[in-house]
C-alpha cells in the first residue's frame, strides 16, 4: 500500500456534554487527491427516543445493488452500567445518492442471540453468488481491569438471501493474537481468486493512551470468504513516525474505482484530526 492524507472532522455533543456519531459525506476526485466539498447535513437521521441508534450510527457501510443504493447501518444506544449498546441496521438511499432513511424499519436487523450476547455491529456487506455475505462483530461479555468495564468484540460472519433475515451462529472467524484482543470493522475484497479482509484490532485495556496497545490494521486472506487465514505482515501499511497515524491506525474501508483499490483509514485519537487513504500496488 501507498499511503497519503486528507482530513476533516465533524464532532456533535448532546445536551449532556456526551460525543454522538452522526455520518456525513465528502466528494473527492477519483484518485483522492483533492478534497470537491463536504457534505452541509448528516447522510442519515439518528433514531427518535428510545431507539437503538438514538445516541449515533457509526459506522455506515453503503453497497449498491442492482438499481438500488442500501445501507447496513451501526446504532448506537446509551446505557447505565456500561457505556453502550450496539444494534445492525438498514436504510435506503431513496434520491440515489448520499441521503439515506429507513424504509419502514425503524428498528435493527441484527440483535443479540443467546450466544451472540451483546454489541453487534460494524456490518460490512457484500453480494456475490446471489447471497448477501456480512462480516461483522459481536460481543460476548464486558470486561474490567479497575475502572470502567471495556467492551470486547470480534469478528463474525453471516448470509442472507434479502438483507435482512441473517444466518449466523455466533462463531468467531479470525485467529487473535492474545485472550484480550479486540477486532472491529472489518473490510473484504477479491482479488486474484481469493477475499481479502483489513480490519483493526486492539488490546482490551488501555488503548486510548497506550500506544502498544492501541488500534493496529490486520489482515487476513480467505477462499470462500468464511475461514479465514490471518498474516498481518502482509497487510502492507504502518503508521509513519511523527506523523497524524504515528501511534493508531483504524477504521479501514476498501474499495474499488477504475480497477484501482483503494483503503480508507483513521489515524491518531480514532481519526480525531481526520482520515487518510492508501492505493494497493501489489497483493
Amino acid at each position: 500500500m501507498t499511503s497519503f492524507a486528507s482530513t476533516f472532522a465533524h464532532k456533535k455533543k448532546t445536551e449532556n456534554g456526551k460525543y454522538i456519531s452522526c455520518p456525513h459525506y465528502a466528494d473527492f476526485d477519483k484518485d483522492l487527491s483533492r478534497l470537491r466539498g463536504i457534505s452541509p447535513h448528516t447522510a442519515i437521521d439518528l433514531g427518535e427516543l428510545g431507539y437503538f441508534d438514538e445516541h449515533g450510527i457509526f459506522p455506515m457501510n453503503v453497497l449498491r445493488h442492482g438499481h438500488r443504493i442500501l445501507a447496513f447501518t451501526t446504532g448506537w444506544s446509551r446505557r447505565t452500567s456500561v457505556s453502550i449498546e450496539m444494534e445492525i441496521g438498514f436504510a435506503k438511499s431513496f434520491d440515489g445518492e448520499a441521503t439515506f432513511m429507513k424504509p419502514g424499519l425503524r428498528g435493527p436487523i441484527m440483535s443479540p442471540t443467546p450466544n451472540e450476547s451483546c454489541l453487534i455491529g460494524d456490518g460490512f456487506v457484500r453480494f456475490f453468488d446471489g447471497v448477501f455475505h456480512m462480516w461483522y462483530i459481536f460481543g460476548k461479555e464486558w470486561r474490567r481491569a479497575c475502572d470502567e468495564p471495556e467492551r470486547f468484540y470480534r469478528i463474525a460472519y453471516a448470509r442472507s438471501g434479502d438483507g435482512l433475515n441473517w444466518e449466523r451462529d455466533g462463531r468467531y472467524i479470525i485467529t487473535p493474537k492474545s485472550d484480550n484482543e479486540c477486532q472491529a470493522l472489518p473490510t473484504v475484497f477479491n482479488k486474484s481468486g481469493r477475499h481479502h479482509m483489513y480490519f483493526c484490532y486492539r488490546d482490551t485495556f488501555d488503548f486510548r493512551k497506550n500506544k502498544q496497545k492501541s488500534y493496529k490494521l490486520g489482515y487476513a486472506f480467505s477462499v470462500d470468504g468464511i475461514n479465514w487465514t490471518r498474516q498481518d505482515d502482509l497487510a502492507g501499511i504502518e503508521g509513519t513516525p511523527g506523523e497524524w497515524d504515528s501511534d493508531m491506525t483504524c477504521y479501514p474501508h476498501v474499495f474499488e474505482c477504475d480497477g484501482n483499490h483503494f483503503l480508507l483509514y483513521n489515524g491518531n485519537e480514532f481519526g480525531k484530526h481526520g482520515f487518510g487513504a492508501a492505493v494497493l500496488v501489489d497483493l
